[in-house]
């Protein structure tokens, strides 16, 4: 398959969706019931994004062995009443219809755990856009100390990805809310374009290398569609080099 449009790979909270609350009151929840401090409202923002087991352990100070309960605790009340406040950013809904009509490749790449993650996307009804769903492991506390992390997410999700577009998937680009978006797309060779409107402190998403920051649904569609002519003119050059190299031999 030859592309001339580039796939995607969305983070899902801060970025496709906002949690609206459904996150941070189940954090304060579970630290409540275990008489654990509840950090501020900025500090409960701020662990928004990365791995839960350790934003728990490193921001929370949850000690190791109370992790399981805190997430065990945490998932009920999440489950039962923090999805259904979550909410679509605006324009989003409509930018992923673009792209299911159009037909470009886009997956989501989350360190939610891969379940919940197909149940938050479905609850909001585009978990048909996507052609692959990318997340964590289940059992996030026996994972809290792996490898894989958000490179490793983003890394599967490439694979998936591959299967479609073969060696172009390596066009793909990345959306992210959060610095370790960022990262992950740079561990698998992929630039990352910010959404200013998830939960990065300020210059965060610039200080970790996004080649772009955009603050609307209609700015990311702009932006990623001014990097298709950009492939189109490599697969131009790729197949000219190829005859000249033909003529040559």
């Amino acid at each position: 398959m030859t592309l001339t449009t580039v796939p995607v790979i969305f983070d899902l909270d801060g970025t496709l969706v906002d949690p609206a609350g459904g996150i941070t009151e189940g954090i304060a929840a579970a630290l409540t019931e275990l008489g654990l401090a509840v950090p501020s409202q900025a500090g409960l923002d701020a662990m928004i994004g990365p791995k839960l087991s350790h934003s728990l352990v490193e921001m929370a100070r949850v000690p190791a062995e109370r992790l399981e309960d805190a997430i065990r605790i945490y998932r009920a009340h999440y489950v039962a009443t923090g999805i259904a406040q979550g909410r679509l950013y605006p324009g989003i809904r409509s930018l992923l219809e673009c792209y299911l009509e159009a037909g470009r490749p886009i997956a989501v790449a989350t360190q939610k755990p891969e379940g919940l993650a197909r149940t938050v996307l479905e609850h909001h009804g585009i978990d048909g856009c996507f052609s692959f769903i990318r997340g964590s492991a289940a059992d996030e506390a026996a994972a809290a100390s792996g490898p894989a992390g958000k490179a490793g997410i983003v890394a599967a999700a490439l694979a998936d990805l591959s299967t479609l577009a073969g060696p172009d998937a390596r066009r793909a680009v990345m959306v992210g809310d959060r610095a370790q978006d960022v990262a992950g797309a740079a561990a698998n060779g992929l630039d990352c374009i910010g959404v200013g409107w998830g939960f990065a402190l300020d210059g965060e998403l610039r200080d970790a290398g996004a080649v772009a920051i955009v603050h609307s649904a209609a700015a990311l569609q702009n932006t990623i569609s001014r990097l298709d002519p950009v492939s189109a003119a490599a697969l131009m050059t790729a197949a000219q080099n190829e005859v000249h190299t033909d003529g040559n031999v």
